[in-house]
């Protein structure tokens, strides 16, 4: 039904007078996902968020003819604020799940004809692994988007082989930017596999060091921006707001490298860093040698409390259905690839890994199981 239809609808007239609204007034309060702390609450402003679906529809290319399948809850600001607010704006179709379940899913975009949709990386890899996955079932797809967590660069690849007609977006950013930051466009996802891309309309991204200097190429720094989609700071957290905007960039406490033609690649979040017999060790290197083994489905690789190193290299591993894999296999592999302290010094096979509602993978709820 339309919303003309529901207000015909509705037990009594609905008054609604006139509402006086500027630009940076507040126009939403949107919650960080609280995979590392508990939750804070992003304000919004109507300048941020219209900023921003103007970013997206350029940048991510979004039609009033597309036909948008939402997989995630609208409290997530990707959902809301990247795909569902601008196909509102522009016109587009719109169709929205409850929860993402891999083969409804595939179910739903067969049947719909959807040519627009997008995911977490362990949404994507979920429909990869289940049975109904093929390019006939979601021959509609023309554009597909991943994003609020770092992509497998193997997944990657496998999803651009199977499904040879669907242009790829990566997106990044944090819910204070509204949420997007950068992109890697269709024609750099194998060129630039791994990479996060380039800062959209409307953003400025750098890669710093402590002392806010921009960090040569292949350096890793912290990433930091500076754009009109920017929060006006965290509710009721003044002390945390003036901590995020130190040297008037917003902190996003994403590690990364840039390259010499501008290209950022997110190496890890600063308290993922694992810090093992005196040295750092990012989990995302090693979480994409492993995810190189045709056995392994997911992977999530933290630091835990060692006597000898500090910390020790663990990973945790979901295998593929009707495979098999050993501990030392993993091992083994990593040191063929990789210098000897960023290896694993144990593997812990799961049956699946702890995952908020959006599919972020919650590593701090890893660390508090396993201590």
């Amino acid at each position: 039904k339309s919303l003309a239809q529901l207000l015909e609808q509705a037990p009594c007239a609905l008054a609604i007078g006139e509402v006086h609204t500027q630009s940076q007034h507040l126009a939403q309060i949107v919650y960080t996902s609280g995979t590392e702390s508990s939750p804070k609450g992003a304000m919004l402003s109507h300048e941020a968020i219209l900023s921003q679906y103007v970013s997206c529809v350029v940048d991510a290319e979004v039609r009033a003819e597309d036909k948008l399948l939402h997989a995630l809850p609208l409290y997530h600001c990707a959902q809301l604020d990247v795909f569902f607010g601008p196909s509102i704006y522009i016109g587009a179709q719109n169709l929205i799940v409850s929860k993402p379940v891999p083969s409804q899913l595939i179910a739903l975009i067969e049947e719909h004809e959807i040519n627009s949709f997008f995911a977490p990386p362990t949404v994507w890899i979920g429909m990869l692994r289940d049975p109904g996955f093929s390019s006939t079932r979601m021959a509609s797809l023309r554009k597909a988007y991943y994003g609020a967590s770092i992509m497998p660069v193997e997944v990657l690849k496998e999803l651009t082989s199977r499904l040879p007609q669907v242009r790829f977006w990566n997106l990044y950013g944090q819910t204070e930017i509204a949420p997007l930051a950068t992109m890697l466009q269709p024609e750099d996802q194998l060129r630039k596999a791994g990479s996060c891309g380039k800062p959209v309309l409307h953003v400025e991204t750098r890669v710093v060091d402590d002392d806010m200097r921009d960090v040569p190429p292949g350096v890793v720094g912290e990433i930091v921006h500076r754009s009109p989609h920017l929060m006006m700071g965290y509710l009721d957290d003044p002390q945390k707001t003036a901590e995020a905007f130190m040297g008037a960039w917003f902190h996003s406490g994403d590690l990364a490298t840039i390259d010499e033609e501008g290209y950022i690649t997110v190496v890890d979040r600063k308290k993922d860093m694992i810090k093992t017999g005196g040295e750092n060790v990012a989990s995302r290197e090693v979480e994409e040698m492993i995810y190189r083994l045709s056995e392994v489905s997911e992977v999530a690789v933290i630091g835990l409390p060692d006597p000898k190193w500090v910390e020790a290299v663990t990973a945790f591993v979901v295998i593929k259905t009707g495979h098999q894999l050993m501990e030392q296999a993993v091992i083994d592999h990593c040191h063929r690839y990789l210098a000897g302290f960023k290896c694993p010094k144990r593997v812990v096979f799961v049956e699946s890994l702890p995952k908020n509602p959006s599919g972020k993978i919650l590593k701090r709820q890893l660390r508090d199981q396993s201590l």
